[in-house]
């Protein structure tokens, strides 16, 4: 299958080089290698935002990288490309009339835009990941332009096929008016090769540790103050928070047992997940967290919010707990890490789990029924517009 990609604003190369530590980049590389080693013709489509990479770059993983130049060759929010986008679906357009792909996957609503005004009438069906959804962002005080909102609505109604994350996603898109027949759940994967439970892990100070994403960790770093002898590692997290967090920290008196490490380089992750005796996923930050913690055969005790709750099995590979309750949070780590034959259990399950359920060849594989399907319902879209 001719597979073209669009990933407007996160290129999979930083990711190759190891210089990324997550999310949509990491996504993209990680599928498109994925399907390029099942025999697929993968190309990635992103814009340029450097003066440095070549017009088309071939990766290791035998997938092409094709950069557009749209907008100035420099770092952009993502929410910032909509005034270049013209430029973006312009390059689509003429790629794809004088060669279509046989589906298109675009990577977050910016992409979705361009791909489906570039495949607009040449019968190329758009497959559409969100990654994450506006209207989710504001209730959890995100500055979301309103824009955004109003078209992810309209682009999950106009793709061929909506991928979700997790089944809250599925939930809040059907809410939105997509068909819940046009929605597939697929979760990111997991790099089973690179995140394993055997491999070094990093020293730590105190006879426990935990490690948390930046985003819920005000809840845990409230939770350590009645849980002992444990040290906090926080991951991630945007200069201003990682500010913010220091200075909880100190207020809640565990100043002392919080490490703010910010930005971990992907192939430093596994040794520091390792290190942990659990992982703590208190907010909603996403799947790829708890599932690369559970690949390395670390328990992970989770809030039932997001993809947790489709990831970590209650009492089988962690634990989950209300969010915003770090009372509960406490009462739950402490047993845990006072008992190691339960966390071992955890771990190997954890482990398990994600081999059986999350590795990258396999959600490649449940990606590639959807296109499939997107396929077929763009044939037949056709075949029924030449009988009118």
């Amino acid at each position: 299958m001719r597979i073209a990609v669009v990933s407007a604003h996160a290129s999979p190369l930083p990711v190759l080089n190891d210089s990324e530590d997550g999310g949509q980049d990491v996504h993209v590389a990680d599928l498109a290698a994925a399907l390029a080693t099942a025999g697929h013709d993968v190309v990635v489509h992103t814009r340029r935002d450097s003066v440095r990479p070549h017009d088309v770059v071939r990766t290791r993983q035998g997938y092409d990288v094709v950069h557009v130049t749209a907008g100035p060759p420099t770092p952009l929010h993502p929410d910032e490309l909509l005034p270049h986008l013209d430029d973006f679906t312009r390059f689509l357009r003429d790629q794809w009339r004088a060669d279509p792909p046989d589906v298109v996957h675009a990577h977050y609503w910016t992409s979705g835009v361009a791909s489906v005004l570039a495949a607009n009438g040449l019968g190329v069906p758009v497959v559409q990941t969100f990654h994450s959804l506006g209207v989710l962002e504001q209730v959890d005080g995100e500055d979301v332009p309103e824009a955004r909102v109003s078209t992810e609505r309209l682009l999950g109604r106009e793709a061929s096929r909506v991928v979700a994350g997790c089944t809250d996603e599925k939930t809040q898109l059907v809410r939105q008016g997509v068909p819940r027949t046009r929605i597939a759940v697929v979760p990111p994967g997991v790099d089973v090769e690179r995140f394993k439970p055997d491999g070094p892990r990093l020293n730590r100070r105190l006879p426990h540790r935990l490690v948390a994403p930046a985003t819920g960790a005000e809840d845990v770093i409230a939770a350590l103050r009645s849980v002992w002898d444990t040290e906090l590692v926080v991951v991630g997290g945007r200069p201003g928070d990682v500010r913010w967090l220091r200075e909880h920290a100190r207020v809640q008196e565990v100043g002392d047992r919080v490490r703010l490490v910010g930005r971990v380089p992907r192939v430093a992750m596994p040794a520091l997940l390792r290190s942990a005796d659990v992982v703590v996923c208190a907010g909603s930050s996403g799947s790829t967290a708890p599932l690369e913690a559970m690949a390395c055969g670390v328990p992970v005790v989770a809030a039932t919010v997001g993809a947790a709750t489709d990831t970590v099995v209650d009492g089988v590979t962690g634990l989950l707990v209300p969010p915003n309750d770090p009372k509960t949070l406490a009462r739950a780590l402490r047993p845990l890490l006072a008992d190691v034959a339960r966390r071992d259990a955890y771990g190997i399950a954890a482990a398990d789990r994600v081999e059986a359920r999350y590795s990258t060849a396999r959600i490649a594989a449940e990606t590639v029924r959807v296109y499939v399907e997107a396929t077929g319902c763009a044939e037949a879209v056709e075949a029924s517009a030449h009988e009118g």
